[in-house]
């Protein structure tokens, strides 16, 4: 699978951005999926302009790492994986009994975006499985991703040459379109656009970035740890009277 957003949208790390990365090498994120999609005839492209797009295919799909894509409203989300929990999760958002995990997750997210019960960290706590997900919410301008906690579901992302955003189950689609401007999305986190890189195993830590270098040597861009020496200075508590999700850009 394959998504990109837009630097207008969204600005990922800074240290995703490799200064060893060659211009030549070097694609836009349209001309990545423009590639993705020429190269795999029977990938499902939606874009979503001008935020960006999405793009799977089931070729190559590992058995027990189904992917799906869903759309409802103006909301995109690209699953990969299984969640050990869907039929729980399935009543807990009133969902029927087909529903598959990319529907789990946009119900989530409206949850968060509409209703805000609690913060993002303890629904994505509730998720129980090997998963990644990219959701693009078109009428907020919002994107959302995460990745389970136990990396059974690998993500990467990175950072196109016109400074968009993005994410793959196949880190050979991103070395070839990102160079070295990308790296393994960290396990246990969550990024949104509106409150950058954060752990939700360990939401009172910051992350710190970690260099990598490729065999060669090369500086490669960033991965990113949890920081134990850095608290942030609280989580904030939200009442009635007050909306999570404006918060932190679920909302407008």
């Amino acid at each position: 699978m394959l998504a990109f957003i837009n630097g207008s949208v969204c600005q990922g790390p800074e240290e995703l951005r490799s200064p060893t990365s060659r211009k030549d090498r070097w694609k836009t994120g349209a001309e990545m999926m423009d590639s993705f999609v020429s190269s795999v005839p029977d990938a499902v492209c939606l874009k979503v302009e001008p935020d960006g797009a999405v793009a799977y295919t089931h070729r190559n799909q590992n058995p027990l790492k189904p992917r799906y894509l869903a759309c409802v409203d103006d909301i995109i989300c690209i699953f990969v994986g299984c969640l050990d929990n869907l039929a729980v999760l399935r009543r807990q958002y009133g969902l029927a009994m087909n529903a598959k995990e990319d529907m789990v997750v946009i119900e989530a997210y409206r949850a968060l975006r509409d209703r805000s019960p609690y913060p993002a960290d303890q629904v994505l706590k509730e998720f129980s499985g090997g998963f990644a997900f990219v959701l693009l919410d078109s009428s907020t301008h919002t994107i959302f991703a995460a990745a389970d906690k136990e990396g059974r579901v690998m993500l990467h992302w990175g950072t196109a040459a016109d400074g968009a955003l993005v994410f793959s189950d196949d880190p050979d689609l991103l070395q070839d379109g990102c160079d070295k401007s990308f790296a393994p999305f960290p396990s246990g986190c969550m990024f949104w656009n509106g409150g950058g890189l954060q752990s939700f195993e360990h939401p009172l830590y910051k992350m710190q970035a970690v260099a990598r270098l490729d065999s060669e040597g090369q500086m490669c861009g960033a991965t990113f740890r949890v920081d134990k020496m850095s608290r942030v200075n609280s989580i904030p508590r939200v009442g009635s009277s007050s909306n999570w999700a404006n918060l932190y850009s679920f909302a407008h």
